[in-house]
């Protein structure tokens, strides 16, 4: 948005209570030095300023703090259940047949036991066929290498839940 005015959504956060802020960043992302650093960076100017602030606060996450974040994401192809925000970024596997589900599970157990967190992928416009295909594929990863690749699909599902945040009227 290149307007002047602050949007409506990006104004309301802004105004938010620090405890009600934090509550609407953990809702983005369980990081809780994500949060601290969104919020301590308040208030912004422009959507962007607050995905930049987001996009740095993810490049400084600890190994400890990629860990906290991974936890607040249900397994890919198991979302949440009444969780309309992973029922909507996971859509691509609810038309899935009961072939490619029960290959994501075991997928996912597999990958788990690897690394020791969830399969996170930026599920948004993806099919569960290019999801499968995704963790078959990073399933080879070094840990280091996997770690940067959680932290770009954070990144990426932390900007698509803040867009969210901030565009609703």
């Amino acid at each position: 948005m290149t307007s002047n005015s602050t949007p409506p959504g990006l104004a309301r956060f802004n105004a938010l209570e620090e405890h009600a802020a934090h509550a609407a960043l953990h809702e983005a992302c369980a990081s809780t030095a994500w949060g601290k650093r969104l919020l301590a960076a308040r208030p912004y100017a422009t959507a962007d300023d607050l995905y930049a602030a987001s996009d740095a606060a993810m490049a400084e996450l600890t190994a400890e703090d990629l860990q906290e974040a991974m936890a607040g994401h249900p397994p890919i192809g198991r979302p949440k259940p009444g969780d309309p925000t992973s029922a909507r970024e996971q859509r691509g596997m609810a038309g899935a047949s009961e072939e490619l589900k029960a290959e994501m599970l075991e997928l996912n157990l597999a990958y788990q036991e690897k690394f020791g967190h969830v399969f996170l992928i930026c599920a948004t416009g993806r099919t569960g066929e290019q999801m499968r295909d995704a963790v078959r594929e990073r399933i080879g990863n070094s840990p280091e290498r996997e770690r940067e690749i959680v932290r770009t699909e954070l990144g990426k599902i932390n900007r698509i839940r803040l867009a969210r945040l901030v565009e609703e009227d």
